[in-house]
């Protein structure tokens, strides 16, 4: 009686099979993270458009009117070319200037005043008096100009 022996690798003769370990990759593959970037980016062009719109809203109506004008005259501050400062006409000496707004501003319903000065004042005279104008208690500043100058384009249009 005969025992036969099986071998496992088929029996195909005395070749051993050498076990081949991975190698690491030595470079990054970046087209998923490619794919992933360019699919948010679509997700973000067709989302950024949505997040901007306002919820449609149909507002109540109302029998108030619209808010009026100020009942009050306009205050004005003038800087002349020799550089003297008036509120309305009275010419006031910068040291008193600040005193004499808050005083206004205490007495006013609306802290808007117009401020007019001078083409040849210096730029810092008339930022000083701003800041003056802001310490006295105004934050609604404008600034009064006449119309007719010339454009940024290089045409005038004073008629002239």
């Amino acid at each position: 009686m005969g025992a036969g022996v099986m071998q496992k690798d088929g029996g195909g003769g005395g070749r051993r099979r050498k076990r081949s370990r991975a190698r690491p990759m030595a470079e990054i593959n970046v087209t998923p993270f490619v794919d992933v970037m360019l699919v948010l980016l679509i997700i973000f062009m067709v989302a950024a458009p949505l997040l901007t719109v306002g919820v449609p809203v149909e507002l109540p109506k109302t029998a108030a009117g619209a808010l009026s004008a100020d009942q009050e005259e306009p205050l004005t501050v003038t800087i002349t070319s020799t550089g003297s400062v008036q509120i309305q006409t009275t010419e006031t000496p910068r040291e008193e200037l600040i005193g004499k707004l808050r005083a206004i501003s205490a007495e006013r319903e609306s802290d808007r005043v117009f401020l007019r000065a001078d083409g040849a004042v210096p730029y810092s005279d008339v930022m000083q008096i701003m800041g003056a104008l802001n310490a006295g208690g105004f934050s609604n500043i404008g600034l009064v100009t006449d119309t007719g100058g010339p454009s940024l384009d290089g045409t005038d249009t004073s008629g002239g």
